[in-house]
């Protein structure tokens, strides 16, 4: 299967800070304008500029100086103003693509929630169809025994199958049960998300998460808090919190809260830190995907610490996703 960029319909560059040239083509040829103006205005003040004479030479040779100078700063102005425009653009092309992965989220979400109504209509129709038939099996069971035994008296009666020789049939088996479980490295790789569109590994290890229900729910989930938190200029890759330690978070596994677990609060950053909570407290979608998050966090780290190793634990806590949990635990008050 082809790699693909993008994924759940999210542009990679949502989780990472977008990479600018410090030196684009429009300062090049800014300075070029520059230097250009300069060679012309310091030939021309050499040949004229010996003897300023009188007090209104002086005046003249200020003026014409100053006409010499002036288109520099113009050009300068002009420069930083098409910069700042190129800047404007690439902003708002990259929040237009957000808006647009949270909108898809949302619908791909609605309908995963309604497959999954039909799915457990289907699941219990199934269940009742497989009991019938282990009713009817055992039915069946007992009278070719009791036949057995009115027509051949002469050998021992056979005891009626019991329940567990009867054939089980696995309706009603969700798909993913079928395969074998997610390994702990795709499930830390996808939460870390691909890094390049040639993160070949990084999609592979994403595409095998989302086949799993459970795994799929959660990528979703930080998939949306990456993006929102993106909008606000704050980016995991930017982030460097203090990293705890794997008993600290086998504590949290286990249920504990509050200052037990204070160590996993590791972020920091102010700046990060103010504008999250001013996002939660004005933006009701921000607070309930933050919210949504944080209680997927806590189910599925709780089921992937159960068989972890402490490295295994370590190499979680340094994804995008751990550390979006980090920000906003200690904003909800998690470690409190």
């Amino acid at each position: 299967m082809a790699e693909t960029p993008q994924q759940g319909g999210k542009p990679l560059g949502l989780y990472a800070r977008p990479e600018r040239p410090r030196v684009s083509g429009i300062e090049i040829a800014a300075a070029a304008l520059s230097v250009g103006w300069l060679a012309l205005a310091g030939g021309f003040l050499l040949i004229w500029g010996d003897d300023p004479g009188t007090g209104v030479e002086r005046l003249r040779f200020a003026m014409t100086a100053l006409a010499l100078f002036l288109p520099v700063g113009m050009i300068w102005v002009a420069a930083m103003a098409a910069r700042a425009s190129r800047v404007m653009r690439d902003e708002s092309r990259r929040l237009q693509a957000a808006i647009d992965a949270i909108r898809h989220a949302y619908l791909s979400q609605a309908q995963q929630n309604a497959a999954g109504v039909s799915d457990t209509a289907l699941s219990q129709k199934l269940d009742e169809i497989a009991t019938a038939q282990k009713k009817t099996e055992t039915a069946l069971a007992m009278f070719t025994t009791s036949r057995t035994v009115a027509t051949q008296s002469a050998e021992p009666p056979r005891a009626p199958a019991s329940a567990e020789e009867q054939p089980s049939l696995a309706l009603g088996t969700p798909a993913e049960a079928l395969g074998p479980p997610l390994a702990h490295d795709d499930f830390v790789r996808a939460l870390n998300f691909p890094e390049t569109a040639q993160d070949k590994e990084g999609f592979a290890a994403l595409r095998r998460a989302l086949r799993d229900r459970q795994t799929a729910q959660f990528v979703t989930a930080a998939q949306d808090v990456l993006t929102l938190l993106s909008q606000e200029g704050i980016y995991m890759d930017d982030l460097r919190p203090d990293m705890a330690r794997p008993e600290v978070w086998r504590r949290f596994a286990e249920g504990a809260r509050g200052r037990s677990v204070a160590a996993l609060g590791g972020v920091h950053d102010r700046a990060a830190l103010s504008l999250t909570a001013t996002r939660i407290k004005q933006d009701p979608i921000f607070r309930d995907a933050a919210h949504h998050f944080l209680r997927l966090f806590d189910r599925r780290f709780a089921e992937f610490a159960k068989t972890a190793s402490d490295a295994e634990i370590s190499a979680f806590s340094e994804t995008r996703t751990a550390r979006a949990f980090m920000l906003l635990g200690r904003v909800a008050g998690t470690f409190d």
